[in-house]
């Protein structure tokens, strides 16, 4: 029995993805092969990545002038990564700290840069984005680093950062492609795939051509940007299955409308989970109104000695993977393109039932 799955990642696929996968798990389109075995230089499987790619690129219609790579590692790898591709003759980058991703991000680069702090949220923490009027930027930093939808605080940015001529690196690994944006906006953007894209083991990186001659003389060749480009994101063997799995994600998302079609119905699921929040007592949502993710949800039981009871209640109804991080405690539901609207449903269905007996 499918059930529905709330966790922040890996996380839930399109029903309708797993299902073609499985389709052509022996036997991809009469080749008499897995995708899992191909060679990745192989006609096959260059066909699958160029498929991939063409894709990714119509939905955020990403200009010729970015290069797009598909990796490995992780955004954390790419913690480390940021400054190595991006520091040139650069001494230090800015950071704006709007949570635990941030703050690992923050904690990597110091390894190989100065961190200037231009904002932090923690002082309330790390429940709202801080408004930009308070940010104190350099206008000399190799680049201006955010963290676009904090995964476990639940807090997203609605607004463009203004980093002047500063190049505006995001990490976008839990809400790409959730929302329309303009990716001529951003030097780089970069994420794990196992929120909106495909099973984990994949990282994406969109970066802006200009940027790839700042590498530093020690990065690795196979995390070198301006290398991995070059070689069509195959200095090594990529992860073929993922980026295969991506694919399949990407020609689902253009079949449901694009990102303008997913936007609304993100919009329309988180609102009706807040709306319910918003209602009561009994459950209670600790991020500002203003700054509420639509991708992870966190939200709190008034009395904390139900926790136990309300998840269990939430597996047998077939609601999975509601535990809020153990950094933060209470629920946290995740709500990635791939939740069908009827997950939500149920969800507060659930949730209003459980207020009913508990109250």
């Amino acid at each position: 029995m499918r059930v529905f799955n709330f966790s922040a990642g890996p996380a839930v696929l399109p029903e309708a993805v797993l299902q073609r996968a499985a389709e052509e798990m022996l036997d991809w389109r009469g080749s008499g092969m897995s995708v899992m075995e191909m060679s990745h230089r192989g006609k096959e499987f260059m066909s699958i990545a160029h498929s991939a790619e063409a894709n990714f690129r119509q939905l955020l219609s990403i200009p010729s002038h970015y290069k797009v790579l598909f990796l490995q590692g992780g955004a954390m790898a790419m913690n480390a990564l940021i400054p190595m591709n991006l520091l040139g003759r650069h001494r230090s980058a800015d950071y704006v700290n709007t949570g635990i991703w941030s703050s690992k991000s923050i904690s990597e680069a110091k390894k190989y840069c100065q961190v200037n702090v231009a904002a932090s949220s923690e002082d309330k923490d790390f429940t709202y984005v801080p408004a930009q009027s308070t940010w104190k930027l350099d206008p000399q930093a190799a680049y201006l680093h955010i963290c676009s939808n904090e995964t476990i605080g639940g807090v997203e940015y609605h607004w463009l950062p203004d980093a002047g001529n500063v190049p505006l690196v995001a990490d976008m690994s839990s809400n790409i492609l959730s929302t329309v944006i303009n990716v001529s906006d951003y030097a780089v953007i970069y994420g794990g795939a196992q929120k909106n894209i495909g099973p984990a083991g994949l990282t994406f990186v969109i970066v802006r051509d200009d940027l790839l001659e700042r590498a530093l003389d020690i990065t690795p060749t196979v995390f070198h940007w301006k290398e991995q480009a070059e070689h069509e994101s195959m200095v090594n063997t990529p992860p073929t299955y993922g980026i295969y799995m991506a694919g399949l994600v990407f020609e689902w998302l253009q079949q449901q409308g694009g990102l303008a079609a997913i936007e609304k119905m993100n919009a329309e699921k988180a609102s009706r989970l807040y709306n319910y929040l918003d209602s009561t007592d009994f459950y209670s949502s600790p991020v500002s109104i203003n700054d509420r993710s639509r991708m992870n949800i966190p939200f709190h039981l008034h009395d904390t000695r139900l926790n136990d009871s309300f998840l269990d209640g939430a597996q047998e109804r077939g609601l999975l993977q509601l535990k809020g991080h153990r950094s933060v405690g209470g629920m946290r539901a995740s709500l990635y393109n791939a939740m069908p609207i009827d997950g939500v449903i149920a969800l507060v269905n659930y949730l209003r039932d459980f207020e009913k007996h508990h109250a």
